[in-house]
């Protein structure tokens, strides 16, 4: 029997485990083996950027989360033109992904959508992915499709595929009762505002952020770098990011991060994710030490930081730093409280250090009563092992990548004179009840490259 450990667990399994609806860690990844998605995309969709970002975003996701499999249904051979991917066609860049490209559904997983094409089903179990300017979510096939999917900027179709695949987690482990029966969505531009109404200031794109240094590597430190790509930069080689991590990758991130895979297990996280931001154009600089009050920002080096540890201990030492502005973001914990996220930007109203002073990271519940660790006790595991593995929180990829489109679209709001948010807080189970706590600032001063016209991007 395969050795397990919090270093080799998947941490969604771990949700079952944890909620005590599984007896064992192989009885959890047999519920997540049972979980899969068919994907159909419109011929318009696949030739078009946004259509390609949603598409990749959704399989690179599904495939992480749901171990049945993400089949990808009569696919247009068509080029790859967003860069998710190495691969030169679509096709190609949905099997590196982790997806299969096949002719015909497996009958009984849900169906996503992608585009507008009549002969796609419109009953059953699944969602049409939608998106318009700095809005995006799912909606059910059964109902009526909104108006949407004229031209939006990069980060919404990677929301609408973090959106769908958080209902559709919901629905396969049958912990939401509205899941496959509810629209679902969130606005970039207005946080906690109706998704389905457009802000009429809503901008198009003209400048992105050029000069960052992303502190931690992990689920939201590749979420933010994935959503970084999905930007069109006129020229991605004037973007300057410094990326700091002490760890290495373990088999566990596969299940949590978006850039990880089994081939990269031991590799350092740092030079993994800096090799895939490198092959799309960005320069990088690496700090592999931990993040505390030893680390200095000089004056030369980025002056935003972009936060994505777990740590209290070191989220209460980022103001002092030397960064001029600080976007983080924190992911709850535990069954119950593991689709919960949060953003936090700096300087504002409380700093840093008396949100998390004296604490150590994510405090998570205490579930080593359940069946699936007495019965690991059975087998054999020392108390320690048993601590660590009941220590690791449940972890899914596409609550991180939403709590990082929140992070990047912080800063291009504040590029194009939109409100500065001191906190946001919502769940992935119910975004229609996002928090925001607006805060005023001085306009965006800390180093911006020109995005990249639609006809020219569209040109590939």
């Amino acid at each position: 029997m395969r050795a397990i450990d919090h270093t080799t667990l998947h941490r969604t399994a771990k949700y079952f485990m944890d909620s005590g609806r599984a007896e064992s860690p192989e009885e959890a990844l047999r519920l997540l083996q049972s979980f899969g998605l068919a994907i159909m995309v419109s011929a318009a969709a696949a030739a078009s950027y946004e259509g390609q970002v949603a598409l990749l975003t959704l399989v690179n996701l599904a495939r992480r989360t749901f171990l049945a499999g993400v089949e990808v249904v009569n696919l247009p051979d068509v080029a790859r033109i967003a860069p998710l991917a190495d691969a030169a066609t679509l096709q190609g860049a949905v099997i590196e992904l982790g997806g299969q490209v096949t002719q015909s559904r497996h009958g009984q997983w849900p169906l996503a959508v992608i585009g507008d094409d009549s002969a796609f089903p419109a009953t059953g179990t699944g969602w049409r992915l939608v998106w318009e300017g700095w809005r995006a979510g799912v909606v059910p096939l059964r109902e009526k499709p909104l108006p949407f999917m004229s031209p939006a900027m990069e980060l919404a179709p990677a929301m609408a595929a973090a959106v769908c695949a958080a209902e559709l987690f919901a629905f396969h482990a049958g912990n939401h009762p509205l899941a496959g029966k509810r629209r679902a969505g969130l606005s970039l531009w207005q946080p906690g505002a109706d998704w389905t109404t457009a802000a009429a200031d809503e901008p198009a794109l003209a400048y992105l952020p050029s000069r960052l240094w992303l502190i931690g590597l992990g689920n939201l430190g590749q979420a933010y770098s994935w959503l970084l790509a999905c930007l069109r930069y006129e020229d991605p080689s004037q973007v300057e990011l410094v990326l700091q991590d002490f760890d290495r990758l373990a088999e566990s991130n596969d299940s949590t991060s978006m850039l990880a895979c089994l081939d990269a297990i031991g590799k350092m996280k740092t030079r993994w994710v800096a090799e895939w931001l490198e092959r799309r154009g960005f320069h990088t600089a690496l700090e592999e030490r931990r993040f505390g009050l030893w680390t200095q920002r000089q004056e030369w080096e980025p002056p935003v930081a972009l936060c994505g540890v777990d740590n209290g201990l070191a989220r209460a030492s980022l103001e002092k730093a030397g960064f001029e502005l600080v976007v983080e973001s924190g992911l709850g914990a535990g069954p119950q409280g593991f689709r919960n996220f949060s953003l936090h930007s700096f300087p504002s109203s409380r700093r840093a250090e008396q949100i998390w002073s004296g604490t150590q990271g994510t405090h998570a519940p205490d579930v080593s009563s359940m069946p699936a660790y007495a019965g690991l006790r059975k087998r054999g595991m020392d108390q320690c092992g048993l601590a660590q593995l009941a220590s690791r929180t449940v972890g899914v990829p596409f609550v991180g990548l939403i709590a990082g489109g929140f992070v990047i679209a912080e800063l291009l709001r504040r590029l194009h004179g939109g409100q500065a948010y001191g906190v946001i807080a919502g769940s992935a189970a119910s975004l229609s009840d996002i928090e925001a706590s607006a805060i005023e600032v001085e306009p965006y001063g800390y180093g911006y490259a020109t995005a990249e016209s639609l006809d020219q991007g569209e040109k590939g």
